[in-house]
Formats: C-alpha cells, structure tokens, sequence
C-alpha cells in the first residue's frame, strides 16, 4: 500500500483479540475507513471456516490456537495433526507467553491523516494498545 503525502500510519498491538476489535471499532466511527486487525502468530493467521469450526463438530483442537488455515494436508494426516496440538500454544501447558508475539498477538492498523493522529493514537491506547 502507498500512503499519501499527508497519511500517517498507526500500528498498535493487543493482547486480546476483544480489545483489538473494539478499538478498531472505534477508530472506524471516528471516521477512520482503512482500519485493519490481524493476528500475529508463527503458524499463520486466517481462519478456514471448513476447517476450524471446534464448537459445531468441524475440527481440531489445533483450529482453535494455531489458524489452521491452509494446513488442510496436515489435517489430512493424524501423526500432523497430533504433533501441532503437542505444541504449549494449544495444549496451556508450558512457558507462559509461549507462542504470542510479544505477548500481544493482535495487531491493528489503521491510516489517518495528520490532523486526526494524535486522536487516533488516543483511542487505541484508551483500548489498551501498544504503539
């Protein structure tokens, strides 16, 4: 993406996917239209709605840590999918931390102009963001 001149980039990390989501909530009625929350995380980040539907009877007990997304082959094979829900991300038991980005794994970004920055940067901090 190429801002404009006059653009300034906001990048703020969260530890919870709910605080993420209500601070890009909230830049968005502030009037911020280019708002985005992804997750960050070794194993990748979408969401394959086949695959990681652990309450309905779809998946794995991976789908629910590790966004299986993209990992159908290694579904498709049980010693795989064994090894990934070893892994203390999923399983709860190991190193505290283990696995999260910094221990904030929800990233959002958003573009705004100069004149709204230091609004913006409020708001995510009011939600609990790290810029």
């Amino acid at each position: 993406m190429r801002m404009k001149r006059n653009e300034r980039s906001i990048l703020a990390y969260f530890s919870s996917a709910a605080e993420a989501e209500e601070a890009a909530n909230a830049l968005k009625e502030m009037g911020i239209s280019n708002v985005q929350v992804d997750r960050v995380s070794r194993y990748g980040v979408e969401n394959n709605r086949e695959i990681n539907q652990a309450l309905t009877g779809g998946p794995t007990q991976t789908s629910l840590t590790l966004f299986s997304s993209g990992q159908t082959s290694k579904l498709d094979s049980s010693s795989e999918r064994v090894l990934l829900a070893a892994d203390p991300s999923v399983s709860g038991i190991g190193a505290a931390g283990y696995g999260v980005a910094g221990g904030s794994s929800f990233l959002v970004t958003a573009v705004t102009d100069e004149q709204h920055l230091d609004q913006a940067v409020s708001i995510v901090k009011r939600h609990g963001g790290k810029i």
